[in-house]
């Protein structure tokens, strides 16, 4: 079967089209046959050893998201059949509960071996099975980027109607967190440095858009949209050391900020007086377990709720699609599609 696999070294020039044998499901797996598989912010790092030992030894296959069609199962299987149409979990060990070391070290796509392969087996306790009415392409988006934004928006935050949600750029996350948000009938405020991206966001659902490069001080204008709350009661935080501080001056006393991203460094300076005597939580989210994937999938399909799709890649062109990722030209999850007739 085809795969593409880091190889050799620690680089983009090191991820090489191979092949290797089909697996065999032992007792407690599955073989799953891949349509489609997206991207991720995380998928630019690991080629580079960017998580360090934590991202696994070569060869490896990169990869954490996709969907594919249950093609054998070994002995003991419950959970699905031949036939089912799945997505493997991105933590394949953490199936509910708190997070752990341990689970953490389980992620598809390093150091795990993840989906840019034909074919993937993997335990049965580490796949959902999805919806009829997504996509190929629109399932393959949902392991880490949706599930990510759930656990921040439903979980976390908890989520109410009438709660004001501002979200920071329209990222595959962003996207996410904008429509479940709406789907918990909360307020919401995007902000990007596009215009034209922020219009879009807009025809999605968002009530109030703030271009952030015209209007550096976003914090000041944001704080008059939520003022009736105090300020927002969340705040989806992408940015990191660029945007964290003024999160702060708009988020109203405890209230939450989701931690998701760090796009524009590692190393803010935090108005810490206000933290504390704000009662600021300040929360962390890295993916989720498989018991918030399926509590989503199963509001996704009360509400079908659609995934944005951007550009559309074959199985060869990794490389390029990983381009589109680094500077996406549109909003929208970037999806490798796995064979032309699939739908």
């Amino acid at each position: 079967m085809r795969v593409f696999q880091i190889e050799g070294g620690w680089s983009f020039d090191h991820l090489t089209l191979a092949e290797r044998p089909v697996p065999a499901p032992q007792a407690g797996e599955v073989l799953i046959r891949m349509h489609a598989a997206s991207l991720n912010a995380r998928d630019l790092i690991v080629p580079l050893r960017g998580y360090g030992r934590a991202t696994g030894e070569l060869p490896l296959i990169p990869v954490s998201d996709g969907v594919g069609t249950v093609i054998g199962i070994g002995g003991r299987v419950t959970r699905v059949k031949v036939g089912d149409r799945v997505c493997p979990t991105y933590f394949q060990g953490w199936i509910s509960g708190e997070p752990s070391a341990e689970r953490f070290a389980t992620a598809l796509g390093g150091p795990l071996d993840g989906v840019m392969a034909d074919c993937v087996c993997l335990p049965e306790e580490g796949i959902v099975r999805i919806p009829d009415y997504l996509t190929h392409e629109e399932a393959a988006t949902l392991p880490c980027a949706a599930v990510t934004a759930w656990s921040a928006i439903s979980i976390h935050a908890a989520t109410k109607p009438g709660d004001h949600v501002l979200i920071q750029g329209t990222g595959g996350v962003a996207l996410f967190a904008l429509a479940f948000a709406k789907l918990h009938g909360a307020h919401v405020t995007v902000i990007s440095s596009s215009d034209a991206k922020l219009e879009q966001v807009r025809a999605l659902g968002a009530d109030a858009t703030i271009n952030y490069q015209a209007v550096p001080e976003w914090s000041r204008p944001a704080r008059d949209i939520a003022a009736d709350r105090g300020g927002f009661d969340t705040i989806i935080e992408l940015g990191g050391e660029a945007t964290l501080a003024q999160s702060i001056k708009c988020i109203r006393t405890g209230g939450t900020i989701a931690l998701i991203g760090v796009l524009s460094g590692l190393a803010p300076t935090l108005p810490l007086g206000a933290i504390v005597t704000r009662q600021v939580r300040l929360q962390g989210v890295t993916v989720g377990h498989r018991d918030g994937f399926e509590a989503m999938l199963r509001a996704m399909t009360k509400h079908q709720t659609r995934p944005v799709i951007g550009k559309i890649f074959t199985f060869e062109d990794l490389k390029a699609a990983l381009e589109e990722t680094a500077k996406p030209s549109m909003i929208g999850k970037t999806v490798i599609r796995f064979e032309s007739h699939d739908r």
